[in-house]
């Protein structure tokens, strides 16, 4: 039980890598807020399974690039369950994959602001509350292209950068009142959102890491876990790879 009585909000959880951390957090003992944005059926069963298995949840809907509806769920969440011990920063947007000369500003700019604006948005509303207890968890789900870029993910890449730098900023200033802020960097990760990939090309990725595999949505859950528990608890402005060695060949 190693997240006993906290509150978890997890952006992006009702499906992927989101969805398999906010079960295995409640199964670790915590009170989990599933956010969702458009599917509430996927969201619910999240939420099903995890009251099922003798846990706690429930969903809350808010697309959390827009401010207004990021302040909406967090007074939802204080009413439910109280103030936030632990965020993932997890919820994702679709992105146009294609060389950058081929991308329009509009193209580039709808993925780096909103993923700005999705961090943005979900840690101004739960760092306040973390400050008043001096304790909380932010944890912030980047991706292993953030250092090493794929061609045709430009965008993604950029994204991710300003998030982890992002990360060591917050974990600078927050540090002394007791926060911890870091980031999980998954390599290629198999999910509904990585289907479009071709099957040789996700072949040819896992062959590229020493553990010769791609990865899963609970192999990320376990290192989000990891970093949201007291076993990380001298751990803060890291960026850890969860990539099956990927970046070290």
């Amino acid at each position: 039980m190693l997240l006993k009585d906290k509150i978890a909000l997890v952006t992006g959880a009702s499906r992927g890598i989101g969805a398999e951390t906010a079960k295995l957090f409640a199964r670790e003992g915590a009170r989990v807020v599933v956010n969702f944005n458009k599917n509430v059926l996927a969201a619910q069963a999240v939420v099903e399974e995890i009251q099922s298995n003798g846990g706690v949840a429930f969903a809350v809907q808010a697309d959390v690039t827009e401010v207004s509806q990021v302040e909406n769920m967090m007074r939802l969440v204080e009413a439910h369950f109280g103030v936030v011990d632990i965020l993932v920063i997890n919820a994702g947007l679709h992105f146009k994959v294609a060389p950058f000369m081929q991308l329009t500003w509009e193209d580039f700019s709808w993925k780096y602001y909103g993923e700005m604006k999705s961090f943005y948005n979900s840690a101004k509303a739960v760092i306040p509350g973390m400050l008043a207890k001096k304790s909380g968890v932010i944890v912030a789900v980047s991706s292993g292209l953030s250092r090493h870029p794929g061609f045709g993910f430009s965008s993604h890449s950029a994204s991710k950068s300003a998030v982890d730098a992002l990360v060591k900023s917050l974990a600078l200033e927050l540090g002394g009142a007791g926060i911890r802020v870091n980031t999980v960097a998954p390599g290629l990760t198999i999910t509904d959102a990585t289907s479009w990939m071709p099957k040789d090309q996700q072949e040819q990725a896992a062959n590229h890491t020493a553990l010769k595999r791609n990865g899963t949505p609970e192999d990320i859950a376990r290192a989000i876990l990891f970093m949201a528990s007291e076993l990380s608890g001298h751990v803060t402005g890291t960026y850890l790879s969860v990539d099956g060695g990927s970046a070290m060949i």
